[in-house]
């Protein structure tokens, strides 16, 4: 099952912004070949992650004021968002391994930052 999500300037505060879950927005363009490279790999995260990560790609041709917005100058471009704030950035293809990995840190810092504000 593919649980990617292709989102859009319309749409991208409710897929990722207002999401409960962490999420990993993918900025890509159909043209990019290492982003369809990238793909298959975001494909097995979020099947295996599915209940822990959302991932959500936005091509960057068709949604130019997203791509500006977060300052996109290089694709593939990963962004981790936690509670709609971004917690990393990653250009270009990395392994399986690597994104895991940074969601991981991610989660734990966002976290941990969530438990510093609660009790303050």
């Amino acid at each position: 099952m593919n649980s990617i999500l292709e989102t859009n300037e319309t749409n991208f505060e409710t897929d990722v912004i207002k999401s409960t879950q962490p999420v990993i927005v993918d900025f890509w363009a159909e043209w990019c070949g290492p982003c369809k490279m990238l793909a298959p790999v975001l494909g097995e995260i979020a099947a295996e992650q599915a209940e822990r990560v959302k991932i959500v790609k936005v091509n960057v041709d068709e949604n130019p004021a997203l791509a500006q917005q977060y300052k996109i100058q290089s694709i593939p471009t990963l962004l981790y968002f936690v509670n709609g704030l971004v917690y990393e950035r990653v250009v270009g293809v990395v392994s399986k391994k690597t994104i895991v990995s940074k969601l991981e840190a991610v989660a734990t810092r966002a976290a941990n930052l969530n438990l510093t504000n609660q009790s303050v």
